[in-house]
């Protein structure tokens, strides 16, 4: 029943997914209307979330956020279901992601064993699956292929839900499917077995800690705990670390860019990573504060 009822789910995504973005988008507006106005989602969750983090902020101003981000959290609803139902050649079409400068990828990922993209809840992170399909503003072309990609993910507690969005997430990868997602809890074990065969690592590192945490210190003007995992299996096998930045430029339009964080993490500490993670972590949200996931509980 399980399996079918995902198949069921998915092949209604594919349906609903195959009209234009612009359709989608049609929608989006009642969809916020209905998570922040009719179930009121979060709302206070949201308001404490900004309100700690941006001490300096008036009301008012923290209101305007909260008002952006459900407008996001409207928008990435409905692009996750069209990218679920899109191939490559769709998703470089639609002009949604365009990736500015593949070249710091492509020059860490050729002379490195190993490449580590420490990735957020800023943007739209259902949207990772695309990588190969997204536009380089320089005409570039990405150096890895499909068989490269490993997503490292956490389980969900529900079966249907975890069954069905790593599908969706997967669905423009063409050849490798569902191989290409490691459950973070096998992820050192796979990558010490993989250690010589070249892959991209890509984790979202920005969530509460649901296993041993490190105080970070502070984040966003709050103490705040971590998770070392990632930075720690790319320490002890000398990965490249980079992070990747997911900047919503307007709707339909989102940029992706890299940043260095370190050629070797050997030399550097899984402390040190991770600090350097939040800090530009730090900066992009304060650069646009409506385009992270805020109505994640992140400090308990």
């Amino acid at each position: 029943m399980g399996k079918f009822s995902v198949k069921l789910a998915r092949g209604a995504v594919k349906v609903i997914g195959s009209f234009p973005l612009k359709v989608h988008y049609a929608f989006a507006g009642f969809i916020t209307w209905i998570l922040r106005d009719v179930m009121r989602y979060r709302n206070h969750v949201v308001m404490t979330n900004l309100a700690r983090s941006f001490p300096e902020k008036k009301y008012d101003e923290l209101k305007q956020i909260s008002d952006e981000y459900y407008k996001h959290l409207g928008e990435l609803f409905v692009e996750a279901i069209w990218f679920g139902a899109s191939d490559y050649k769709r998703l470089y079409k639609s002009g949604l992601v365009t990736i500015t400068n593949p070249e710091v990828f492509n020059e860490v990922f050729e002379k490195t064993p190993n490449t580590t993209v420490l990735f957020s809840h800023c943007g739209n992170w259902e949207l990772l699956g695309g990588f190969l399909g997204y536009r380089t503003a320089t005409g570039e072309k990405m150096a890895f292929e499909e068989k490269h990609i490993r997503v490292v993910y956490k389980e969900l507690h529900d079966k249907f839900s975890d069954e069905f969005f790593k599908l969706n997430r997967v669905n423009a990868l063409e050849t490798v499917g569902t191989e290409c997602e490691i459950e973070s809890s096998k992820i050192l074990r796979t990558a010490i077995k993989g250690r010589n065969e070249k892959a991209v690592y890509i984790y979202i590192a920005d969530q509460y800690p649901y296993m041993s945490a490190y105080n970070v210190g502070e984040f966003l003007s709050q103490p705040t705990l971590a998770m070392l995992g990632s930075a720690g299996v790319a320490n002890k096998l000398g990965h490249a670390v980079l992070y990747l930045k997911m900047k919503r430029v307007q709707r339909g339009k989102y940029e992706m860019s890299f940043i260095p964080i370190c050629e070797d993490a050997s030399k550097m500490t899984p402390e040190e990573i991770t600090r350097k993670y939040y800090d530009i972590l730090e900066a992009e949200i304060r650069e646009t504060p409506h385009n992270w996931l805020w109505t994640h509980k992140r400090w308990k």
